[in-house]
């Protein structure tokens, strides 16, 4: 029997003379804001922690607050202006780059059109965003109207213990992210401004791609997947599409927040990220 090879057996302590993260450099500082529901808030200390770590770990500043799961967009838009100036005045900082996941790119979007934040914020990236609607919530809402009640309620009292500060309204939330409301009332209320870089990414796993998703979510991606298209089993890839649109990412809605990963998805999250953060650098945020 022959011997391994005693270099191909030491090649794998070998030290890599830079294992660190990639140091990136930003004109501005990073600032999430998270989408509807409280699911990552459960797990983590925030829906998007482990993304703000992951920015942060490339030599960024980032920031990722927390504001009330379960609300309108008009509500969640008042408190990301108020975390935005308190950060800025804090910290010293003239402006940020917003990164939103979700809603909250509705919410941020809100902001700057209607609302005093637009001299602070330098970018958006929206990431999964529903700018267009979401059939899942066309769906959920066709439902009974006695158990929509009911879960709205139980949804309301959980949003309520998880953020007191800001009264949680489940229902009327999810009836902003239905198609016909996007399309018809929110879009042509809420216009991009200037001065404001407007860029999106959005994502899609499961049926029509080759890449997997998550048995518990397959249900629900079917049925976007009938409606609208290749979807990340909550947001289509046409849906998510805003402003500058850069990628298709091969992420679901929950491995974007770093939820429900596997092999495949952890290195496509980790790459996703590192390139959010380039991009903004080659743009000059």
């Amino acid at each position: 029997m022959a011997l391994p090879d005693r270099s191909t057996l030491l090649k794998r302590f070998e030290l890599s003379e830079y294992p660190q993260p990639d140091l990136l450099k930003l004109k501005y500082p990073v600032f999430l804001c998270h989408g509807y529901g409280a699911i990552g808030s459960v797990i983590k200390s925030g829906p998007l922690h482990d993304p703000c770590m992951e920015i942060r770990g490339h030599g960024v500043v980032a920031i990722a607050p927390n504001t009330v799961p379960y609300a309108r967009i008009e509500t969640r838009a008042e408190n990301w202006v108020r975390l935005i100036h308190k950060f800025c005045e804090e910290h010293d900082y003239e402006k940020v780059n917003v990164i939103a996941h979700s809603m909250g790119g509705l919410d941020m979007r809100c902001a700057l059109t209607k609302m005093d934040v637009s001299d602070r914020v330098e970018s958006l990236t929206t990431v999964a965003t529903p700018h267009h609607g979401s059939s899942l919530a066309d769906l959920v809402l066709k439902v009974p109207e006695l158990l929509t009640e009911k879960l709205s309620l139980v949804f309301d009292w959980f949003g309520n213990n998880m953020y007191p500060k800001t009264k949680s309204d489940a229902l009327g939330s999810l009836e902003q992210l239905t198609c016909s409301y996007l399309k018809e009332i929110f879009n042509p209320e809420h216009p991009d401004v200037d001065d404001v870089a407007y860029y999106s990414y959005s994502a899609a796993v499961g049926k029509g791609t080759e890449y997997s998703i998550n048995p518990v979510l397959r249900f629900q991606n079917n049925h976007i997947f009938e409606e609208e298209g290749e979807n990340d089993a909550f947001v289509s890839v046409d849906s998510a599409k805003w402003g500058n649109h850069l990628e298709t990412v091969r992420l679901s809605h929950l491995s974007q927040m770093h939820l429900q990963m596997n092999k495949e998805s952890k290195k496509i999250y980790n790459r996703f990220w590192q390139d959010v953060l380039i991009r903004l650098a080659d743009n000059g945020h």
